[in-house]
């Protein structure tokens, strides 16, 4: 890991010492032009991070459902225990967010429903419950299939940033020919595309190799996701925080757009490193049109 270091770190990289506060202890173990990656637990590089500095916090946290991510987390936590851990974490995230500043979290509705009351009740701004379509788990018995997950979206106040993101106009995929009329008014739809609403149904799942690292086994995130959450809330230049870094998903989109990031992830900072060095990696295609 060190070795990686050395090798990408360089004159021009990211002043990440300005956002942080003079005691910090930890070295980062990636350094860019853009960024840097710490390979560290989040609280206590939370903790480290100046008041309201971040102009969008993006996280992706540990669902709580046993997963085995290592030996660093226990992803079987007691309801309470995981709640009370998630309240510590976004305490943090709502004090390095800036004024106007976007808030996104992505998890289960089971969590989400109680992270959104909590941050309401800290004085965010709720703006959108995001419905992401993602149907990739398997059915439970007595239960309805489960097919979505839950993107909250809060800021803190007014947006600072707000841009208006179309979407191209459905069409079949066996015959190219568009699947609505909208209503028998397509004439008069904008030739930009469609305006983009709180339903995500063309998210594609990342199964295949040349969207992720065979490192990791565990769930990753699509980057139309992250691609669409950072030109929505911020502008080339801003400063994106994720404290759950997972594969580097959004650090590497922050890459691709021109935002500043600063990254953490617990273990295996190795297989982000790779997203963010190998030309061999794709990303999803992605037609939104950005207005502004």
């Amino acid at each position: 890991m060190q070795q990686l270091y050395l090798q990408f770190k360089s004159p021009n990289q990211f002043p990440y010492q300005n956002y942080m506060f003079n005691q910090m202890k930890q070295e980062p173990c990636f350094i860019s032009k853009q960024g840097v990656l710490f390979e560290e637990d989040c609280l206590p590089l939370l903790k480290q991070i100046n008041n309201s500095v971040a102009d969008v916090v993006f996280a992706d946290p540990p669902f709580n459902l046993g997963k085995k991510y290592g030996k660093k987390h226990d992803d079987s936590l007691e309801d309470s225990e995981y709640l009370n851990w998630c309240y510590t974490w976004l305490d943090e995230c709502c004090r390095i967010l800036k004024d106007g500043g976007s808030l996104f979290i992505y998890n289960l509705p089971k969590w989400n429903m109680l992270l959104g009351s909590y941050l309401m009740n800290k004085g965010l701004t709720f703006r959108h419950w995001i419905t992401i379509s993602q149907k990739s788990s398997l059915p439970i018995p007595g239960r309805l299939y489960p097919s979505h997950y839950s993107l909250l979206y809060y800021t803190k106040g007014k947006p600072n940033v707000f841009r208006k993101i179309r979407t191209p106009i459905e069409t079949c995929r066996h015959c190219g020919g568009e699947i609505k009329d909208y209503g028998g008014h397509r004439h008069a739809m904008n030739p930009l595309g469609v305006n983009l609403t709180d339903v995500w149904t063309d998210i594609p799942p990342v199964r295949h190799w040349k969207f992720k690292s065979k490192k990791r086994t565990t769930n990753q995130l699509s980057t139309k996701i992250l691609d669409r959450v950072i030109e929505m809330s911020s502008l080339p230049g801003d400063l994106i925080i994720d404290p759950f870094g997972g594969s580097g998903t959004t650090y590497a989109v922050c890459e691709a757009t021109g935002r500043h990031w600063i990254g953490m992830e617990i273990q295996n900072c190795d297989v982000i490193i790779e997203r963010l060095t190998e030309e061999n990696l794709h990303y999803h295609k992605n037609n939104d049109y950005v207005e502004g």
